[in-house]
């Protein structure tokens, strides 16, 4: 989908000079192209602001003389806003006729999946009853899928998977902006999420599909029932995570990460490889691999234990 610059401006109520450009889409400021936009809206982020290869930028009138002369300054005072309103233009349209997939050889496919349009399965797929695989799907060879799966457009799925019943990946993550008067308005989530080969999915998950660019579940990764993986979470190689683990949005955790049950992390942070957060672990910033954590805040598994001891040592001479 391609729009003229001006047709989404006069949507969303601004204006602006400079030339007429075809738009395909939005990214973020270090990741858009010469036909996408982008927008800023916090500080850290300043130093990518003469980098940004976007086309046109929202962005506060006193950060726009700091942007690339080959960007276009959409001067707001609500950029977070702007983008809520202009990712409409890029939603996928849902519709609910379908179309028979692309399919290898041997795939066991049950009579009550539905499929949408442009879908390709590998060699040996089974998919059994109460399945939706959407629009532009690929399910890689020996993949399972038991009842009741739900692939939400653009998903990719990878060789040898194993996904449980009432699981949904690429549903729309979690994204408002609000107006000044406390209302939310959605930001269509136009990215997609891609589980690499050998991942197994329990029943009752979700996975979120990216704001922009992609959610990853990188291979060999095993979640337990009832898990939540918001948009654009990178979930590395070979790891585990137990019952109702949550990630919020953008949390990246690296290769052989344990995750025990009911813990989870703040946004925007990152786990490093080898480590383990303990069951009940809140994690509110980023931590270093090869160590285990404990508690919330999550720290030091030998330290949260001491403390432990000495509370309880706290209590019993009150008595």
């Amino acid at each position: 989908m391609t729009y003229k610059l001006s047709q989404i401006i006069q949507k969303i109520g601004l204006n602006f000079s400079g030339n007429d450009i075809d738009i395909d889409g939005i990214h973020t400021l270090s990741e858009a192209t010469s036909t996408q936009l982008s927008f800023f809206n916090s500080e850290k982020f300043l130093d990518q602001l003469p980098l940004t290869k976007a086309a046109a930028v929202f962005i506060d009138e006193k950060y726009a003389n700091l942007l690339p002369s080959t960007s276009v300054a959409l001067v707001t005072d609500e950029a977070y806003l702007k983008l809520a309103l202009a990712s409409k233009f890029f939603a996928h349209k849902l519709e609910s006729k379908g179309g028979h997939p692309s399919m290898g050889d041997g795939c066991d496919i049950d009579k009550r999946v539905r499929f949408g349009k442009n879908v390709t399965l590998g060699c040996n797929v089974t998919i059994l009853a109460g399945c939706y695989v959407g629009d532009n799907v690929t399910v890689g060879s020996d993949t399972l899928l038991h009842p009741n799966v739900t692939l939400y457009h653009g998903t990719q799925l990878g060789e040898r998977c194993i996904i449980h019943s009432g699981t949904v990946i690429g549903c729309d993550g979690y994204g408002f902006a609000h107006t000044k008067q406390g209302e939310h308005v959605k930001i269509y989530q136009n990215g997609n999420t891609v589980i690499e080969e050998d991942v197994e999915i329990g029943a009752n998950c979700t996975v979120d599909r990216a704001v922009f660019g992609t959610t990853y579940v990188r291979k060999g990764t095993k979640l337990d029932n009832l898990i939540q993986v918001a948009h654009n979470c990178d979930v590395g190689e070979h790891t585990l995570c137990a019952a109702q683990v949550g990630l919020a949005g953008s949390t990246t955790l690296g290769r052989n990460v344990v995750m025990g049950g009911q813990s989870g992390t703040a946004g925007h942070l990152s786990i490093g490889a080898f480590s383990t957060v303990a069951g009940k672990g809140g994690v509110t910033k980023s931590l270093e691999g090869s160590k285990t954590y404990a508690g919330f805040p999550a720290i030091d598994h030998k330290i949260w234990l001491r403390q432990q001891a000495k509370l309880a040592g706290l209590v019993k001479r009150k008595k």
